[in-house]
């Protein structure tokens, strides 16, 4: 039997910015069945579809991208925040609903040509995720899909990363 995702998504009004309703997974990753759904759901989905890398994207889409690449048998790149990896990295300055911040990718991520599955927990706006793509495409890469536990479909992000295909569990 399905688990209803949504109703185990809470949300914390006015963090980390007034205005702002943070949309909280820690509830639902701390919730092991749900968890285990929500993995064993984009698994299914990408298992034969060549994907050759899974992209985390720091710091919650590593909680989704890590299971996900190892059952699909394929590498984890993570995209980062400035200065936390050690080889040479290409790097991206992208804005966020409440500021600017910057990304990085290791040059030697992936061989060209590569398709890579992007993970992330949430959509939003589409900036940190425009980001990566771009820095995967540099990289060598080519983003099969976008892929996220939940989008906010009001803000639209979807728009805004058009025409990668984005697929997401959760809809609000």
């Amino acid at each position: 039997m399905a688990i209803d995702l949504a109703s185990l998504v809470r949300n914390i009004p006015d963090f980390p910015l007034p205005g702002i309703q943070f949309k909280d997974i820690t509830t639902l990753i701390g919730n092991g069945p749900a968890f285990s759904q929500v993995i064993n759901t984009m698994v299914d989905r990408y298992r034969g579809a060549g994907i050759d890398a899974v992209v985390g994207v720091e710091s919650r889409g590593f909680i989704f991208s890590a299971p996900i690449a190892l059952q699909l048998g394929v590498g984890l790149v993570p995209v980062r925040k400035p200065g936390k990896l050690p080889a040479e990295t290409y790097q991206i300055e992208y804005e966020l609903e409440y500021g600017t911040n910057r990304l990085e990718i290791h040059r030697d991520a992936f061989p060209q040509g590569a398709r890579v599955l992007v993970v992330d927990d949430l959509l939003a706006t589409g900036g940190t995720i425009a980001a990566a793509s771009k820095l995967i495409e540099r990289a060598g890469g080519t983003v099969a899909e976008l892929a996220f536990v939940i989008e906010l479909t009001f803000l639209g992000g979807r728009e805004k990363l058009a025409p990668y295909p984005i697929f997401s569990l959760i809809q609000y």
